[in-house]
């Protein structure tokens, strides 16, 4: 089993940064794949962006440049830095991390990019 929190959200003006954070705990030793999603009202979760076990990154199209996805060396914790924030970009950000057996995601943060 995986716990996970996130944590970071908020409001932020179009333009402005935020860094969420994931805080893992539990069999983090069998996770081979760890990601942030996200879920805007009305519309079906998407992904973010992806990091697997070796360090090797994937972004959707819409956040590419804008937005990096990272871990610490011990996998416990994941984050997402987000810059240059756009309306679109508010929604409900849940972390996930994945093993072969299982999916773990979190309860979610909201971010909400509003002037």
């Amino acid at each position: 089993q995986v716990q996970l929190v996130e944590s970071g959200g908020g409001l932020v003006q179009p333009g402005g940064s935020l860094r969420l954070s994931c805080t893992a705990s539990g069999s983090i030793s069998s996770i081979t794949t760890m990601g942030w999603y996200r879920q805007a009202p009305g519309k079906q979760r998407e992904l973010a962006a992806t990091i697997n076990k070796g360090g090797s990154t994937n972004y959707a199209d819409s956040v590419k440049g804008r937005f990096t996805i990272s871990r610490d060396n011990s996998n416990t914790t994941l984050y997402l830095q987000m810059n240059s924030l756009k309306p679109e970009d508010t929604a409900v950000y849940y972390c996930l991390y994945t093993s072969l057996l299982r999916t773990y995601w979190g309860q979610g943060t909201q971010v909400t990019v509003s002037s």
